[in-house]
């Protein structure tokens, strides 16, 4: 009974500083794609964490059309070692391709919950305090806009209210309920 609690609590601590870490590091490839404000004291925040091991993986892994593959690269790794090291925890010895779409399924799923909660964070804080700026509010801005000014364009506001996020956040949801669950459904085939 006491080793699964503390299987359980050292599962639990991997997958809670490495999910924190995946996440500061997603976040810094998005600020980075949708070219948010680097000097908004968050961006500093995400990038003085996230330099140390990005910068020498910069030297290796080129960008590419705009895209920081290394610091993809570097989420990718970071998951899989997360889900190996969960997996071994557990007594378990599962295949590296089916780890690999997993880790590729898992940081599709985060990637998806930024974007939902960044849309739910974004619409709260405009319905509390609106017409004031704070730091984390534009760097919402800059992150949601690429997916919330094609949604207006095809739902005008009604009566002054934007039902764009609404439908983005059905959207997120289903790619979530559909794309995510079959490579989730894919990486479990390939790792029994």
């Amino acid at each position: 009974m006491g080793g699964s609690n503390v299987g359980d609590a050292t599962t639990f601590l991997i997958e809670t500083l490495f999910g924190l870490y995946i996440l500061v590091v997603m976040l810094r490839f998005l600020l980075q794609w949708v070219r948010a404000d680097f000097y908004n004291p968050v961006s500093q925040f995400i990038v003085k964490v996230t330099q140390p091991p990005l910068a020498p993986l910069r030297r290796i892994i080129p960008g590419l059309a705009g895209l920081d593959l290394a610091a993809l690269l570097f989420m990718f790794a970071l998951k899989f070692v997360e889900l190996w090291l969960v997996a071994g925890l557990h007594g378990m010895s599962p295949q590296i391709g089916g780890l690999a779409v997993l880790a590729i399924a898992e940081l599709l799923a985060l990637l998806i919950n930024v974007f939902i909660f960044g849309i739910l964070i974004q619409v709260i804080l405009s319905w509390l305090n609106p017409g004031t700026y704070h730091p984390i509010l534009g760097l919402l801005h800059s992150l949601n806009e690429p997916l919330l000014a094609p949604a207006r364009r095809l739902i005008p506001p009604i009566s002054g209210l934007d039902l764009s996020p609404i439908a983005v956040i059905i959207v997120l949801q289903l790619v979530s309920m559909i794309v995510v669950r079959a490579i989730r459904e894919l990486a479990g085939s390939m790792l029994v």
